[in-house]
């Protein structure tokens, strides 16, 4: 299904493998700001742009989402699709088929990487490289380069960009061989808001006809 598999790409974009490499300390201590900015929240509440771009194939599409964290809970929207993580449970649900797939959580399985490392996935295993800077909106944006050493690694290479003045998170970008440029760009960055506990949970009773399939 289409927005499965956009789910499948976002949550790929925001891991590589294991690296072990030299990392220059002027971009390692923005990573460790940025991380320690994130961890001082309660919860996260951002709106972000998924752009794919192909200038030769005069391709550009935009497509908005939503994604509240707590903890490891999230709800994310996108393309019309809810996925909720309640801590051990992942429901995907989507209205226009109505339907609803129910997955368990494993730590163990890198597949099931959540929206929950989305501010933090870069903490650990990589090598940072300062890149260009940009101002954007008004923001100047820093730029650095993340670095797989693993040859069989998928993406080799992707740019975080970080907001030098917030210590945020700004955009992840990944340009791939077939000239396709992939951004992740936060619109909207609101921590500690008044978010229920119970928008983190399941209530089945609120989808009498959607056919739930429940993979465990």
């Amino acid at each position: 299904m289409k927005n499965t598999r956009l789910f499948s790409l976002i949550f790929f974009l925001m891991t590589f493998l294991t690296v072990s490499a030299q990392t220059e300390p002027q971009a390692e201590k923005m990573i460790q700001d940025v991380l320690k900015k994130v961890k001082s929240y309660d919860n996260i509440q951002i709106k972000f742009l998924y752009i794919l771009e192909n200038e030769a194939e005069d391709i550009k599409q935009e497509t908005r989402g939503g994604l509240k964290l707590k903890g490891e809970k999230y709800l994310l929207n996108l393309m019309g699709t809810t996925q909720l993580f309640d801590g051990q449970k992942i429901y995907t649900i989507i209205p226009e088929d109505e339907e609803i797939t129910i997955s368990k959580y494993v730590p163990e399985d890198d597949n099931q990487l959540t929206p929950s490392k989305m501010l933090s996935f870069f903490e650990e295993g990589y090598m940072y490289k300062m890149d260009k800077v940009e101002n954007l909106d008004g923001r100047k944006i820093q730029y650095i380069k993340l670095i797989a050493n693993d040859e069989n690694a998928q993406m080799q290479e992707a740019l975080i960009g970080i907001d030098q003045m917030t210590k945020h998170l700004f955009n992840l970008i990944q340009e791939q061989d077939n000239n396709t440029r992939i951004e992740i760009r936060i619109a909207e960055f609101k921590p500690n808001q008044p978010l229920s506990d119970n928008m983190f949970s399941f209530d089945a009773s609120r989808y009498p006809d959607y056919y739930i399939n429940e993979l465990d």
